[in-house]
């Protein structure tokens, strides 16, 4: 079985084709092209162990980019056909209480579209790129793996929020997303530790989330209706009260909609810190004596260290944290300071062993209760993986 993950943006189409018949699957095709409807393109393409192709291409559209990706394929010997692909799976973002993994069809399409205000940014790529496929791969079933669907398992009371009945029968609740990399964390890490049963998951990077996890399922998330709540995000605001939206409208004269462009767009790291955003050039201007970079760094750990205490009361504890995503990878010293002073919840860090940390790699100390781990998450995998179990149950029934 041969599964294509689909990863849109606005101007981008990145993807990853699976053999999932390889155990573990293996990407044998890795590619993507940016740029999309602009000048200045590039298409990317790496074939099994060759190393990856780079040449100028320009195109109008998604689908232009699509059908030229799949011709590649074909010609690299990625496929022998295009008709030999099985599934095109879409690591999706929101689709309210849809199932977790479902076929694409226009009630999918519907349903994702009544959700586009709270997911503006995601959604409407997703939805026009879905339409794309069905178009130039005619009766080639799509898959869409929804990002909350991991967080099903979290009971009802960290789903629901103390709002009106009617707001929640309209679709207002807590639905919590990067499921695809919390999931992969959860059977990764109880693959490295059997005995591990209480995990958090800490993906943190441009887009930030913790996760509470229980016997391999969320039982708690971070993030909320949308993709804007939760921990403070690269240029998303995180959680907010309300009445801060009432208070700027009567004071600035700016619209909802202006507010919401800048909540989403502007705020977050980037808004706090004047940077771009990048927890690198964050730290490197707090280095520099700027103080509004060094009040965003105790911003964020605050905030994470908050999360993450709420989780180990939530889990009585943890037998691993895990640390993925760009900055939950890469900085050792944002882990130190989301560590630091929490001996007495038997989690002690290693300093040399975290400075030393890369790949996949374990930085707590010898005398510490709860395993320390930095671990590079794999979406794609678990999406193709979710696809083909699906195609399969699919196929029987």
């Amino acid at each position: 079985m041969k599964i294509l993950v689909s990863n849109i943006g606005s101007t981008s189409f990145k993807f990853r084709l699976f053999d999932m018949a390889e155990k573990p699957p293996r990407p044998i095709a890795v590619g993507g092209a940016d740029r999309i409807g602009q000048t200045g393109g590039v298409l990317k393409l790496a074939v099994g162990a060759a190393p990856a192709t780079a040449w100028p291409r320009e195109f109008a559209d998604h689908a232009a980019a699509i059908a030229f990706v799949m011709e590649q394929l074909v010609a690299g010997g990625a496929l022998r056909r295009t008709g030999e692909l099985d599934a095109v799976a879409f690591k999706a973002v929101m689709g309210g209480d849809l199932p977790a993994v479902t076929l694409v069809d226009q009630a999918v399409l519907e349903q994702m579209e009544y959700f586009i205000p709270v997911a503006p940014a995601h959604n409407p790529p997703y939805i026009a790129a879905m339409r794309m496929f069905a178009k130039v791969l005619a009766g080639t079933p799509l898959v869409a793996a929804f990002e909350p669907g991991f967080h099903r398992t979290n009971p009802p009371r960290r789903r629901t929020y103390a709002v009106p009945a009617e707001w929640i029968r309209r679709g207002v609740r807590r639905y919590g997303f990067h499921g695809a990399s919390h999931r992969y964390i959860a059977t990764r890490t109880q693959q490295l530790m059997p005995r591990a049963r209480r995990i958090i998951s800490c993906h943190l990077g441009g887009s930030s989330s913790l996760c509470a996890i229980r016997d391999g399922q969320s039982v708690a998330t971070t993030m909320g209706l949308s993709p804007q709540s939760g921990l403070p995000q690269g240029n998303r605001v995180g959680d907010l009260d309300v009445y801060a939206m009432k208070l700027m409208m009567a004071k600035t004269g700016r619209s909802f909609d202006e507010l919401l462009d800048q909540l989403s767009g502007q705020s977050g790291l980037a808004g706090l810190s004047g940077t771009g955003g990048d927890m690198r050039d964050v730290q490197q201007a707090a280095a520099a004596g700027q103080e509004q970079a060094r009040l965003t760094l105790e911003v964020f750990v605050t905030a994470v260290r908050d999360y993450l205490g709420a989780y180990l009361v939530e889990l009585g504890g943890a037998d691993a944290i895990v640390f993925t995503g760009g900055i939950g990878e890469n900085n050792p010293d944002l882990r130190a300071r989301i560590c630091e002073r929490l001996e007495f919840a038997g989690i002690v860090l290693d300093g040399e062993r975290n400075a030393a940390a890369t790949g996949e790699a374990r930085f707590d100390a010898d005398s510490s209760k709860t395993a320390l781990w930095v671990m590079p998450t794999n979406e794609e995998l678990i999406v193709a993986t979710q696809a083909a179990e699906f195609l399969s149950q699919h196929k029987q029934n």
